[in-house]
């Protein structure tokens, strides 16, 4: 193995040519919300993983093209999968940003663009450290298969249907992706699963219209007060979802998994101060990170009724709309939470509407594994400390499709720098993150071969 030292080193001798090969890609906007420049980045990275020695080509979906490669023997003991996605998050609002959101602009040692650390400097690192071994001709003997998807922001939405068509062609043995920020302690994060999501709406009515308050009110059912009504029968006042069958199912974490949630560094009053906050919510019997990776959110995404621009209106509202949202955790799905919601709400109001607007489900691999543990280490020796090792993240992502369809143990890491803002204004990513991204996949493929093939 090439000592992690040489590599920084040699990184750093070819860090303008990776700098430049990172602004061609931030350079193209590629919003799959908007269907904006998708099909040109998929080709840009295609372009880019050809340049690295890797075998690539188009393929295409219902939705967004992929991206795919791979490079490394046929008869490869190991085949490590490698995710990324090149789109981004619409640019919005213009007028917040320091430069142009697809001009890559550096200031103060970080790098300025949409995309930057969400995530084409995270995937492109992955991209780099097979080229950087290949030239000091150290290529890792274990097959790499490159999936770069174009939709996951704005929920992956054909992926499930492409990767399924393609089962064969992505036949590998475990997962790997490099997304997120990291730590507030500067540390890197290594976690090994997500929360799943399932996002609804509940549509009340009063009347067939809204009507005068003065000439109707009284008698007449007011949507907004239907709401909020209902809404107060859907939680306790610790916290937790009021719903009968909400939580059937939920896993709490192994003796393991709660040893690491009590390893990872948390700043209370930093936290509190940070947000503007006084206090936390949710089961006061229960630690900051155990809600937030082991126990199901219900919130309030959005409400919309009546009348609220300038002036006054005298008006009793004849409808009300609640978007809520609901993260979920191993154990549960989310046609089974929307089916619980469903039935309380038509407990209180039988005629409301309630629609289901997206959904996937938790997926999580055990930290336990011996490709867990690899991939801790690897990110140990490649950063010099311990990275901080989450069960999984309280966020979503499209993981179940190679946990669940696939099989694969999966296994994330951050290299984007804690403070990265992604889906906001002056969304960046380090320097030093980037460096060290291309470094720390270097050493994960090196590992993986040294002890899997």
């Amino acid at each position: 193995m090439i000592p992690v030292e040489t590599l920084r080193s040699e990184v750093d001798s070819r860090f303008d040519e990776y700098l430049q090969t990172l602004f061609r890609l931030l350079r193209q906007p590629s919003i799959s919300a908007q269907g904006v420049g998708v099909d040109e980045c998929a080709g840009l990275v295609v372009q880019t993983l050809e340049s690295a020695g890797i075998d690539a080509r188009i393929l295409q979906t219902e939705g967004s093209p992929v991206a795919y490669g791979e490079v490394g023997p046929d008869d490869a003991k190991f085949t490590l999968l490698v995710y990324g996605h090149y789109d981004v998050q619409p640019p919005e609002p213009l007028d917040e940003w320091h430069s142009e959101p697809f001009e890559p602009t550096i200031r103060d040692g970080r790098i300025y663009a949409r995309g930057v650390g969400d995530n084409k400097g995270q995937f492109l690192g992955s991209i780099l450290a097979f080229k950087l071994l290949s030239e000091l001709g150290a290529a890792p003997g274990i097959k790499l298969k490159f999936l770069i998807e174009g939709e996951e922001e704005n929920g992956s939405r054909n992926l499930r249907s492409f990767v399924n068509a393609h089962r064969d062609l992505l036949k590998a043995d475990a997962f790997f992706a490099a997304d997120g920020p990291q730590h507030p302690s500067g540390r890197p994060v290594v976690f090994f699963g997500v929360r799943g999501m399932l996002a609804a709406e509940v549509k009340v009515r009063g009347a067939n219209r809204d009507l005068h308050s003065g000439n109707w009110g009284g008698p007449i059912p007011n949507g907004a007060w239907k709401l909020v009504e209902l809404l107060s029968t859907m939680r306790t006042p610790e916290g937790r979802a009021a719903i009968e069958g909400f939580y059937d199912g939920v896993e709490p974490p192994t003796d393991f998994e709660r040893k690491l949630l009590e390893e990872i560094p948390f700043d209370e009053e930093g936290t509190k101060a940070h947000l503007g906050i006084t206090g936390f919510d949710g089961p006061a019997d229960m630690s900051y990170y155990e809600k937030i990776m082991f126990q199901p959110t219900f919130t309030i995404a959005g409400l919309n009724s009546g009348y609220t621009g300038e002036g006054k209106k005298s008006v009793i509202p004849s409808e009300a709309v609640v978007r809520l949202e609901c993260r979920l955790v191993p154990g549960q799905q989310p046609d089974q939470v929307l089916e619980a919601i469903e039935q309380h709400v038509r407990m209180y109001v039988p005629d409301a509407e309630v629609r289901k607007l997206a959904g996937q489900p938790p997926s999580k691999t055990s930290p336990e594994l011996p490709i867990s543990q690899t991939a801790v280490a690897a990110m140990a020796d490649a950063y010099g400390v311990n990275p901080v090792v989450m069960p999984l993240l309280g966020a979503t992502a499209p993981n179940y499709i190679f946990t669940d369809d696939l099989g694969l143990p999966a296994i994330w890491t951050t290299y984007a720098n804690y403070d990265e803002d992604n889906h906001a204004p002056n969304e960046n990513m380090t320097l030093q993150a980037f460096r060290d991204g291309i470094v720390a996949s270097s050493v994960l493929f090196q590992k993986i071969a040294a002890e899997y093939s």
